[in-house]
């Protein structure tokens, strides 16, 4: 089966070849003889009920600063010229990202666009986890300061980050007698009218944070991302370390409450972050993890990826 692919993603001549999972998707692909297109979010249009991108046809291979040899720009109908939108730029999820998501929307019944955007708007990657509320720490989502502050003196040592942040960005931990709290949601509160997410502190961070990634609702490994010393924050965007890691009862147990969501919603690819068996949050937008994954325990997470995709076709 031949597929044409328009990849929707951030420039991709800044991309790391070694760790970034919308090239390494884009790798197998082209070795599954697939053409390859990419644009970004930017070019892309609703124009007279036709959904349009400007966008180039690339090849890429596995050499950093040689990794993507572009064509000229051509102007897509998306609908009628492809058969798979990747739908794979980085947040922030704000309203670009939102309206990005409602303009692909309306290549349902006509292209397969992964993940399924009606179903990344609606769900974010902090609150989709708490239609699980048995899986996930205690947690609270408000702008009200005498709530924050309630909840604050239950659990104590307490996080704060916001509620549509990516990339560990954003996010403070507040220990037990710091003072800093009214400074810390004056500066949310300010710059957004967004609420903030605040959930208790798990001291199994410091073990780490692990990674599970997800097929069309199937667990298919995990790794584990272990924060420098002295950082609260695991993400590999700020200095978390990558190490291998296995499957656990308290990781099965979570997608498998999980996965036929997933599944229903059209979710393929999902990363889920775990921090002492307690789900944190449900990456649907561009989840990463799927080199390390491969280098650690040579699970092929874009081979099943492909393989999926085609059996939907």
């Amino acid at each position: 089966m031949s597929l044409r692919i328009a990849v929707q993603m951030d420039p991709i001549e800044t991309v790391d070849v070694d760790a970034d999972t919308t090239f390494a998707l884009m790798e197998e692909a082209q070795a599954r003889g697939f053409e390859l297109f990419v644009y970004h979010p930017d070019q892309l249009a609703w124009l007279e009920g036709r959904i349009m991108a400007r966008a180039r046809p690339v090849t890429v291979k596995h050499v950093q600063g040689e990794h993507a040899d572009l064509g000229e720009e051509i102007d897509l109908d998306l609908a009628a010229d492809i058969d798979v939108v990747l739908m794979r730029q980085d947040p922030p999820f704000d309203m670009a990202y939102i309206t990005a998501a409602h303009i692909l929307e309306g290549l349902a019944g006509k292209t397969l666009v992964l993940n399924d955007p009606a179903w990344v708007r609606s769900s974010p990657e902090k609150i989709i986890p708490l239609d699980f509320p048995e899986l996930v720490p205690p947690t609270l989502i408000s702008r009200d300061v005498e709530r924050i502050k309630a909840f604050r003196a239950q659990y104590e040592d307490i996080i704060v980050k916001p509620l549509y942040g990516n990339g560990g960005a954003g996010v403070f931990r507040l220990k037990p007698g710091d003072s800093n709290l009214n400074s810390l949601l004056e500066m949310f509160f300010a710059q957004s009218r967004e609420p903030v997410v605040v959930q208790a502190f798990l001291p199994a961070v410091t073990a780490g944070d692990k990674r599970v990634l997800l097929i069309d609702g199937e667990p298919v490994g995990a790794i584990n991302r272990v924060p420098q010393k002295g950082e609260t924050r695991s993400n590999m965007h700020v200095g978390g370390v990558a190490e291998a890691s296995e499957l656990d009862a308290a990781d099965l147990r979570i997608c498998k409450a999980i996965g036929p969501m997933l599944k229903e919603r059209g979710l393929m690819l999902v990363g889920i972050d775990v921090i002492g068996g307690m789900l944190t949050e449900i990456n649907v937008t561009s989840p990463t993890g799927v080199q390390e994954l491969k280098r650690f325990s040579g699970v092929d997470t874009c081979a099943r990826f492909w393989d999926a995709v085609q059996s939907k076709m």
